[in-house]
């Protein structure tokens, strides 16, 4: 499933988050148009879910592949009951999580009006209940699902600020609400519960978090779908959340004209000789090094160089989904 359409250039307007903006946003919405709000993770890019021309578009400005379904936003367990069947785990998952940046991918009810564009033709559908005071207002405000990616182009570096969508998208969404940068940073952790509960892509939420809930250990998801096969949700394509520079992972030493990202309280050998340095965490926080991540990396894209060196970084905890957006970011393209 492909979508092909004429790009044309419309005006962005940027408006500060207020109850104006709210409504405007929400008629924008349901004459078909799309608009950029933040959640807690990343800024969205809305669009009706229930609107396939909408839908469209939301793939055309992002130049989204058309296989790569959408997450489905709604404003409460209530709401996502309505579209979603909810088995145990499930149920106790978002019991746990939501409002929160967990993402959960369930077998659609039938009758099911969410767009077939939106969920890629599957029988599933993902969905997630944000916790942000602007995405919730959107969401009642609209009254219904609101299907939101990170507000980037496709495959681009995810968006924390407004000024972030406005570079990527100016011209090609209609509306973008400034509710200031994204207090987590980093995208929602996706679980499918199509039978055992399985770590669809690494996130906001641990996956000692989610054990800790089930029970029990979740399983993984290979890498990426196989050949001809459909991604259950959004982040498993290899290549994504990738800037134009080149990127060496696990670096221990820095290569003179080398834009830098570093992690912790020391540098490898060579950082003084680098073009640019930007440290993920002086301190070595991984919250602090999530929230940073996407800004970090769009700076050190523009900055000129012909590599990103990025030092090693943990795995445990919020390691692992940095780490996986890393790797995505540096895969071959």
């Amino acid at each position: 499933m492909t979508v092909e359409l004429s790009t044309r250039i419309i005006l962005t307007r940027l408006v500060a988050a207020d109850p104006e903006a709210i409504a405007a946003a929400a008629r924008c919405l349901a004459a078909g148009g799309l608009v950029a709000f933040p959640t807690e993770t990343v800024y969205g890019l809305g669009a009706d879910a229930h609107n396939g021309q909408a839908v469209a578009r939301l793939y055309e400005a992002k130049g989204r592949p058309g296989f790569n379904p959408l997450i489905a936003h709604v404003p409460d367990a209530a709401a996502a009951r309505g579209l979603a069947h909810f088995e145990e785990a499930a149920a106790r998952l978002a019991e746990a999580f939501w409002p929160g940046p967990l993402t959960l991918v369930l077998p659609k009810l039938p009758g099911c009006q969410v767009s077939e564009l939106a969920t890629a033709g599957l029988k599933s559908i993902a969905l997630r209940v944000p916790d942000h005071p602007v995405a919730r207002d959107l969401l009642l405000a609209f009254g219904r699902a609101i299907v939101a990616p990170s507000a980037n182009r496709s495959g681009h570096v995810s968006p924390t600020t407004a000024a972030h969508v406005l570079a990527d998208l100016r011209g090609r969404i209609d509306l973008i609400i400034d509710g200031g940068a994204t207090p987590v940073g980093i995208e929602s952790t996706i679980v499918a519960c199509l039978g055992e509960p399985t770590l669809l892509r690494p996130g906001g939420i641990s996956r000692s978090e989610i054990e800790r809930v089930l029970g029990a250990k979740v399983a993984d998801a290979a890498s990426q779908p196989g050949e001809g096969e459909a991604p259950l949700a959004p982040g498993q394509l290899a290549s994504h959340y990738a800037p134009r520079t080149h990127m060496r992972l696990d670096a221990t030493q820095v290569i003179a004209g080398e834009a830098l990202l570093g992690f912790g309280p020391k540098l490898p050998p060579g950082a003084d000789n680098a073009a640019v340095i930007l440290n993920l965490s002086h301190s070595g926080s991984l919250i602090e090094a999530a929230a940073n991540l996407f800004s970090h990396l769009r700076r050190l894209d523009a900055a000129g160089a012909s590599t990103i060196a990025v030092v090693p970084l943990p795995h445990h905890g919020l390691g692992e989904a940095i780490n996986d957006r890393l790797q995505r970011a540096a895969a071959p393209r």
